[in-house]
């Protein structure tokens, strides 16, 4: 059996999952999501077999969003992209701290925060710095 892989992306311009699903919302209605990126995954095998994209809202990983596929997309350029298909539903994660950087990294599934127990979903996230202190202790 092929192991869960996931993919961890900063979310820009959303201050939490809030903005991201009202953006969503309102760009996408209730199709799927999708997110357009320049570099096509080499592990989609891996990534399509239960994998989740993990949005970090500054410096803060909050939520993940489950990927339903990977399509191509051609831009006016001419060039190949790749658009990360995405539920709809955005679960809410608990924080775990992540330095800023570019483009998207693999998250391996033992290495992804668990998911928050169903009612504390509108917790307001831990300040950064106590989110990465628990972390290090293995507390979150």
């Amino acid at each position: 059996m092929v192991a869960s892989l996931n993919l961890m992306k900063l979310c820009v311009g959303a201050d939490g999952p809030e903005d991201l699903a009202g953006w969503q919302q309102q760009r996408f209605g209730d199709a799927p999501a999708c997110h357009v990126t320049r570099m096509w995954p080499r592990r989609e095998t891996e990534l399509l077999n239960g994998g989740s994209i993990y949005w970090v809202f500054k410096g803060v990983m909050l939520a993940r969003q489950r990927l339903l596929g990977l399509d191509e997309r051609i831009g006016e350029d001419g060039i190949r992209r790749c658009a990360l298909v995405l539920d709809r539903d955005l679960v809410r994660v608990g924080a775990v701290p992540r330095r800023p950087f570019q483009g998207w990294r693999y998250l391996a599934g033992k290495d992804a925060p668990a998911d928050l127990p169903k009612g504390r979903e509108a917790e307001d996230p831990l300040p950064p710095g106590v989110a990465a202190a628990l972390s290090a202790m293995g507390l979150v």
